[in-house]
């Protein structure tokens, strides 16, 4: 069995992604390391350089300006690197998501478990979606609960824009995956960079949506979907969180949007009913 990783990456540095670790979280558990990067502003492409391992590939590529089109540049620069993966697996990571060292192994074991099982077409995560410091993250079905972040690389899948896998059953017709979990969780740290980093990245990429740069403010949010976290953060990104101890405060002025009563609603539901209705890009199989 052969385990590929990769990830794209474009102004990682100035844009606050802590990319370095991100890539070195799960290096242990793969035989080689895809990392297209896209012509930067900064020094991204000198601080993977520097990672040193024989595992790393690098690939180069400029990004379409062009497409505007609900984030596909994301789904086009994702399979560029994926498409140069020569793994039974391809375990796909992105530059603000991390794993623990106490789950590799774990993780290892799924791809090799399900390795000749042909039912079993993409590997499935718990998110830890972090917000504003390392003690506070989000628990509400309008963020992903659970996604498929493994795939097996003799299937034809692309993906839309970036986030999830559509495999192509014909020239027309697509579906998800049939996925099984690994039992493990990664750990999601884009909302705990500082807002002035997160402000710019709209800048940079707001455009590959089709939109104008949206101003980001991490105190306009639903209280009631902040949870305090009670684990351990990975130690490779101990050092690079914030040194706050207590639950993220949102301002009490803020009034929710008609998206954010909506998942209230659907909070209700899941608690009255034990129902998750978080979106789902996978078919669960056992």
């Amino acid at each position: 069995m052969k385990v590929s990783a990769f990830t794209f990456i474009k102004n990682g540095q100035i844009l606050g992604y802590p990319f370095i670790q991100s890539i070195k979280s799960i290096l242990p558990i793969v035989d080689e390391f895809v990392i297209n990067v896209g012509q930067s502003e900064d020094n991204t492409l000198d601080e993977i350089k520097k990672i040193n391992d024989q595992k790393i590939r690098i690939i180069h590529s400029h990004w379409n300006d062009n497409m505007t089109d609900r984030g596909f540049v994301y789904g086009q620069q994702k399979m560029i690197a994926q498409f140069n993966c020569t793994g039974d697996w391809a375990f796909y990571i992105e530059g603000d998501e991390i794993y623990h060292e106490n789950d590799l192994d774990k993780i290892y074991m799924s791809m090799k478990e399900s390795y000749s099982n042909p039912d079993v077409e993409a590997l499935i995560f718990d998110f830890y979606h972090f917000y504003g410091n390392g003690n506070s993250y989000l628990d509400s079905p309008g963020w992903y609960r659970t996604e498929a972040r493994i795939i097996r690389n003799s299937l034809r899948t692309y993906a839309p824009d970036g986030l999830f896998w559509v495999v192509l059953n014909s020239n027309k017709n697509g579906r998800y995956p049939k996925a099984k979990h690994t039992g493990a969780k990664c750990y999601h740290y884009g909302w705990v960079r500082s807002e002035s980093e997160m402000n710019l990245k709209s800048e940079k990429v707001q455009k590959y949506w089709g939109g104008s740069p949206k101003k980001i403010d991490y105190s306009k949010m639903d209280q009631s979907i902040i949870k305090k976290f009670q684990g351990t953060h990975p130690k490779i990104i101990q050092d690079w969180l914030p040194n706050d101890v207590e639950l993220f405060q949102i301002d009490p002025s803020y009034k929710l949007t008609k998206k954010q009563k909506k998942h209230r609603v659907l909070i209700f539901f899941e608690k009255l009913f034990g129902l998750e209705l978080s979106k789902k890009h996978f078919k669960l199989v056992k």
